[in-house]
């Protein structure tokens, strides 16, 4: 059973994160507080208490724009700590989730935030705690990946990918219709589509071979065109690359 402590300085928000994890029968008990620095006294309280007292606390929900200290300073300031809580980042910007994964947060949910949303970010916080009990989990999709945004949960079909582009931890997804920032590795990507023809290029770089309308020589460097975007192949990948498109188009 988890003891949890849920940051927001917007009450409303606030409150109904509170609900959520109450609600939740692997959260054994949950404080709210509605900022940075009421936060930060109640973690120290915690710390003084000891993991196993009453006052500890397990894992933070933290949101990020707050006055004063903001999420990620919070977090900064907690990592510096011997035994810090875990952090759950719940916020409303998606564009802080690299910032927030080098902070080691267990998970980044976004608002509105969805029952089941949270429900996986608690599982994941109770499993690093050894608290969660072992559930059955099915078999992903292979033709699809799931991604994020504003809340919503939608499947991106692996043959719309035309490249992967490495973000730290993260990869973003790139599509004919826009991009999507995923939290699995480049290298992991790259083996998991080797046999669906995604190739890599370059330490930033994996590419779908069938989206690669042209293969550019200038000067000794070595670029592709997919889509509209150019993107350098690196010299190690050259050969490789221009390989397998011999390969590809002698079918």
């Amino acid at each position: 059973m988890l003891r949890a402590l849920a940051v927001d300085d917007e009450r409303p928000s606030l409150e109904e994160l509170l609900y959520l994890l109450s609600a939740d029968p692997r959260i054994a008990g949950v404080e709210g507080a509605g900022d940075a620095t009421e936060a930060l006294r109640r973690i120290n309280r915690a710390l003084e208490s000891g993991p196993d007292g009453p006052d500890a606390i397990d894992v933070v929900f933290l949101d990020i724009h707050m006055p004063g200290l903001d999420g990620l300073d919070l977090a900064r300031l907690l990592n510096g700590f011997a035994q810090p809580p875990l952090i759950v980042f719940v916020t409303a910007h998606e564009g802080f989730a690299v910032q927030a994964f080098d902070l080691k947060a267990v998970d980044y949910v976004l608002k509105p935030v969805r029952k089941e949303r949270l429900a996986e970010a608690v599982r994941r916080a109770a499993q690093l705690r050894g608290a969660a009990p072992r559930i059955p989990v099915s078999e992903p999709d292979p033709d699809h990946l799931p991604v994020e945004l504003g809340g919503v949960t939608r499947f991106v079909a692996v043959e719309d990918i035309t490249h992967v582009e490495a973000q730290g931890d993260y990869a973003r997804l790139h599509t004919g219709k826009g991009s999507h920032l995923v939290r699995i590795p480049l290298s992991t990507l790259e083996e998991r589509w080797r046999s669906r023809g995604f190739v890599r290029i370059h330490r930033r770089y994996l590419v779908a071979l069938r989206h690669i309308g042209e293969l550019r020589l200038d000067a000794g460097t070595v670029s592709v065109l997919v889509g509209t975007e150019e993107l350098q192949v690196s010299r190690r990948h050259a050969r490789e690359l221009r390989e397998l498109l011999i390969r590809r188009t002698a079918r």
